[in-house]
């Protein structure tokens, strides 16, 4: 089986010579399928994903160990894997699944190594009036928190 960090290793070569990239994710099958996922801030243009299939192509042996490569981009709409991600997407609607509790929709405020807060609207009962209204509550999370967090695909 191919070794999972050497392809790691292999993608940040390349990464390193572009700006703005970073790697999502890398994942070696049994089989030797390998699937590496890059992202940007500006989104992933297919010819960066050709050129990084070929960079890494060059790096392996096919007559040593077989192997099938898939190079592309994060998914949108795919929970966020990297806190670069998360930074990225500082300032935008973003759905969070936390393990205690129902969904929630709001946008992401800030995002660290420690964790992360969304601003989402509640209501709540405000002194002096009679009926709740609806404020802005920002929620911090640790990343153990949560089930996933994902980007907002907004069509307005």
């Amino acid at each position: 089986m191919i070794d999972r960090q050497k392809v790691i290793d292999i993608a940040k070569q390349w990464l390193d010579t572009k700006e703005g990239y970073f790697l999502v994710d890398v994942d070696v099958t049994p089989d030797n399928r390998i699937v590496v996922e890059i992202d940007q801030a500006e989104g992933v243009w297919i010819d960066d994903c050709v050129d990084l299939s070929r960079f890494i192509e060059s790096s392996l042996d096919r007559d040593v160990e077989d192997y099938e490569l898939e190079v592309g981009s994060a998914g949108i709409g795919q929970p966020f894997k990297v806190l670069q991600q998360y930074i990225n997407h500082i300032g935008q609607e973003v759905e969070v699944l936390p393990k205690s509790g129902a969904k929630l929709k709001g946008i992401l405020v800030s995002a660290d190594e420690k964790g992360f807060a969304v601003k989402v609207q509640q209501k709540q009962k405000v002194e002096g009036s009679k009926r709740p209204k609806t404020v802005d509550v920002e929620i911090p999370f640790g990343y153990d928190e949560v089930k996933y967090v994902k980007y907002v695909i907004s069509l307005k």
